[in-house]
């Protein structure tokens, strides 16, 4: 961090998110320069990544390589502390939510919250997606490479005939280039 711009970005955190915490449940405060360095354009994301994975797995991680908070940031009475170690983060009875701030040196700001997905609600009593068609979207380099990944795709699913229709053709869509010669199998 920097000695002027640590404490403006911490004031401006204290100044929003303080005021509904105390030194028993404090905002917890980190970094993903401590941890990773200085990502230039990619802090914001790598930030991002980080707080998705501390609500994946419910840990606060630590901002690495500190030993004791800024002295150029009023910490006293601000509900606000810095993660100094791991904490488990325990269920607030409420999403968990954490906010990403990235600051830019040019003097673009930005700040997004992120908030944990609903729990999976999929019972066994749950109805199965339709069965109506859909298409299996695939593609290749040349038409040999197109018709090999169609040979693959019926060897998969000859090893696996209870593959779900539905999300293998999500992730053929979705999850697969696009590449110049294609076809559709339904």
């Amino acid at each position: 961090g920097t000695t002027l711009g640590d404490p403006i970005e911490a004031q401006a955190l204290i100044a929003t998110y303080g005021a509904e915490h105390t030194e028993e449940s404090p905002l917890w405060l980190g970094s993903v320069k401590s941890n990773l360095g200085h990502t230039q354009a990619a802090a914001g994301v790598a930030g991002v990544i980080k707080m998705v994975e501390a609500i994946r797995n419910e840990t606060l991680p630590a901002s690495l390589g500190i030993d004791r908070p800024s002295r150029h940031v009023e910490w006293e009475g601000a509900g606000v502390r810095l993660l100094t170690e791991n904490r488990p983060w325990a269920d607030p009875g409420r999403p968990r939510r954490a906010g990403v701030s990235s600051f830019g040196i040019s003097g673009t700001n930005a700040h997004v919250i992120i908030e944990a997905a609903p729990a999976a609600d999929r019972t066994e009593d749950t109805p199965a997606p339709p069965t109506d068609t859909v298409p299996w979207l695939l593609s290749g380099h040349t038409p040999d490479a197109l018709r090999a990944q169609a040979a693959r795709l019926l060897e998969h699913l000859s090893a696996a005939p209870d593959t779900d229709p539905h999300r293998l053709a999500g992730a053929l869509a979705h999850a697969r280039t696009r590449l110049g010669h294609r076809a559709a199998v339904l």
